[in-house]
């Protein structure tokens, strides 16, 4: 890695954020909306998964703040939910639901629900609260 890679490296929560201001970006400037629905899916699936993304730079910091020198970075959303159960049910739960939301509906159906997709956003800026 270059020196000046090393610069511009931010704190978890920073980047996570950055990333759920990117996947906002997107859907304002390129997906489109009309009658409560987005007009492109191609770009609702990109910040779907851009937001999806930010939710596991959280869990994966959240984890290494708990679990410290035995932290481990989770190979599934199966490894994710098990270890969070040990700690935090209602950072569970909204992983559940961002799952669902960002995860499944948005990036691999692609939905056009703005309601679901703003929904799946709400979740993970609320997950940023706990790192």
């Amino acid at each position: 890695m270059s020196k000046k890679s090393n610069e511009h490296v931010l704190p978890p929560a920073a980047e996570a954020a950055r990333y759920l201001e990117n996947a906002r970006q997107i859907l304002t400037e390129k997906a489109g909306k009309k009658d409560g629905l987005y007009a492109d899916v191609k770009y609702v699936k990109m910040a779907a998964g851009t937001a999806y993304s930010a939710a596991l730079l959280i869990l994966d910091e959240y984890l290494k703040q708990k679990e410290g020198i035995n932290f481990t970075k989770p190979k599934s959303i199966e490894d994710y939910t098990n270890r969070l159960r040990k700690h935090d049910k209602k950072l569970l739960r909204l992983l559940v639901n961002v799952y669902d939301e960002l995860h499944i509906v948005g990036y691999y159906h692609g939905t056009r629900s703005v309601e679901i997709i703003q929904t799946g956003l709400a979740n993970v800026t609320q997950m940023l609260t706990y790192i």
